[in-house]
């Protein structure tokens, strides 16, 4: 999954899945949970149920990129703009991610063609 995400703004989801050969988008909220200058956000995507987005690493130069988690270590999400990532961003995600305290073991990396 690709998505722009921008606090108090629409935020597009955006899929493709290979078992029904086709783009899946839906539309949503996000708004700041703290302040503009925390990566912590809650996001909307169903009404009025909110899921919890905590950055916890950001592509800072072109925002390329985000390391994005759920409220604890349940959910986990490397983010990008574009299908292809260099390999090391990568290798920085899962190791970011396992000095937190994340599974990494079982991680899903979805190839985009």
């Amino acid at each position: 999954m690709r998505y722009a995400m921008m606090a108090g703004s629409r935020v597009i989801n955006r899929g493709f899945s290979e078992k029904e050969n086709q783009w899946k988008q839906a539309e949503g909220n996000a708004y700041f949970v703290q302040s503009p200058d925390v990566g912590y956000l809650k996001v909307s995507f169903f009404g009025p149920f909110y899921g919890s987005y905590v950055i916890f690493e950001l592509d800072k130069k072109k925002y390329q990129y985000a390391y994005v988690s759920g409220p604890n270590r349940n959910y986990l999400w490397l983010l990008a703009r574009t299908p292809e990532i260099d390999q090391k961003i990568i290798d920085q995600f899962i190791e970011r991610s396992r000095e937190l305290g994340f599974d990494v073991d079982n991680l899903i990396f979805v190839a985009h063609e």
